[in-house]
């Protein structure tokens, strides 16, 4: 499964270039993080890594495309990895800010949890599953159930933020969305 991932997010990013904007929700909280390392997880072209390092992060940024960590080399203060995130492990405690938009492996919940640093800030947006979807990914797997980033954080992080919402595309195609900031248990100080 992951060759296949990669062979056809490399060719996504090779024939149909990503915004460089990064998303106005990582804008919106991104320096509500006290420190300053972060991680970006499928980071694609880097459009959050590059708004995050130019805010004075220092960003491990991670993706399976080839394509997207390439042009990512040689940005300062974005340390890009091609990774597998079906076998990938993160460091323990590490990371005062993690992100991820618009990508859904619930296996990976608890390493961003066991990732945060106490105190450490966690930004995250993608798709929810509604019948009345026009735009989101076609395998259901891929979607959020409503609700669920509330009963999978809330016991281990305190939710600053959660919102499940309609949003219209910029094709004026509608789809469900769910985003949350939340801060891990036990910060110091």
């Amino acid at each position: 499964m992951a060759h296949e991932d990669k062979e056809r997010w490399d060719a996504k990013y090779i024939s149909n270039p990503i915004p460089d904007k990064p998303v106005a929700f990582i804008t919106q909280y991104a320096k509500s993080a006290a420190g300053s390392r972060a991680l970006d997880i499928a980071c694609g072209m880097g459009r959050n890594s590059k708004y995050l390092a130019s805010e004075g992060f220092e960003v491990d940024a991670l993706d399976i495309s080839s394509v997207a960590i390439e042009s990512l080399r040689g940005i300062r203060h974005i340390y890009p990895k091609e990774v597998d995130l079906d076998v990938c492990e993160f460091p323990v405690e590490t990371y005062d800010l993690i992100i991820c938009t618009y990508f859904l492996k619930r296996a990976l919940f608890p390493q961003i949890i066991k990732a945060l640093k106490p105190g450490g800030i966690f930004l995250y947006q993608t798709f929810v599953y509604h019948p009345d979807n026009e735009r989101n990914p076609s395998n259901r797997s891929f979607l959020l159930e409503e609700g669920e980033l509330e009963a999978a954080f809330a016991h281990d992080l305190d939710i600053i933020h959660l919102r499940e919402y309609w949003d219209i595309d910029s094709n004026g195609k509608k789809s469900f969305k769910a985003e949350i900031v939340a801060e891990k248990k036990g910060r110091t100080g």
